[in-house]
């Protein structure tokens, strides 16, 4: 069964160089972000995870919410490999599957039909896999004959919709989704809302950060509300 052990994960990044005062400086004259120290090097270390404990088990829907730079992408990217902890431990029984950039590893130069098979291989798909939902993908899409041109000659729309479908096609046990993922097509939003909604029904364990309260209700989710790296209030 699919479940997630977090135990007091911290994020920290490190800034260095000539640029770093005024990077601070950038930073503190905003009301979010992680917390910051410096050292005599010059060196600012943003903390963007703080101490974080979390426990989720199979069947549970998380919705992590918070103002910009509370963490909440920072929490996904770190469960998803894309960051490395700075201290404490994740552990993760299940196969996860991450909805973050879902235009990550489309080649411009390469049609959509060839992109399909692309990204179908980063995302961890056999061939025979990626051969069983190229229709359903271009189905989606809606690109018709667009599919077999090079995505360089795609509109940034008909691109969010090649790379959402794409990423959207996977089963995994354990889904991580950020709330920034449009296809930057309004006509397209239902479409991609419905998706999405099944997507996260059919996995075991799902996390995704919005900052939409009546979708987060309609999931059914728990919401961890994230300020400066830190949890600081879980609703049922």
């Amino acid at each position: 069964m699919a479940h997630i052990s977090i135990r007091n994960l911290t994020v920290e990044f490190k800034v260095y160089g000539s640029n770093a005062r005024s990077f601070k400086k950038q930073l503190l004259s905003q009301a979010t972000g992680g917390r910051i120290a410096s050292n005599a090097n010059d060196a600012i270390t943003v903390r963007a995870l703080d101490n974080v404990s979390l426990e989720i088990k199979h069947g549970e829907r998380i919705g992590l919410a918070g103002h910009n730079g509370s963490g909440k992408t920072t929490l996904l990217r770190t469960l998803a490999g894309i960051y490395k902890p700075t201290g404490g431990t994740i552990e993760i029984e299940g196969s996860v599957g991450a909805l973050l950039d879902p235009s990550s590893g489309m080649d411009a130069e390469a049609t959509g039909v060839e992109n399909i098979y692309l990204r179908g291989y980063i995302l961890g798909m056999t061939r025979k896999e990626i051969d069983s939902k190229v229709d359903e993908i271009s189905r989606f899409t809606e690109l018709g004959k667009f599919l077999e041109l090079p995505v360089k000659t795609y509109s940034a729309g008909m691109f969010s919709r090649l790379g959402f479908a794409i990423s959207t096609a996977i089963n995994p046990e354990i889904l991580l989704v950020d709330e920034g993922i449009g296809t930057g097509d309004a006509a397209f939003r239902e479409k991609v809302v419905a998706r999405t909604q099944a997507f996260i029904s059919n996995a075991n364990i799902a996390i995704f950060a919005s900052h939409d309260q009546t979708f987060l209700d309609d999931m059914g989710a728990t919401s961890i509300c994230l300020e400066h790296g830190s949890i600081v209030k879980i609703l049922e």
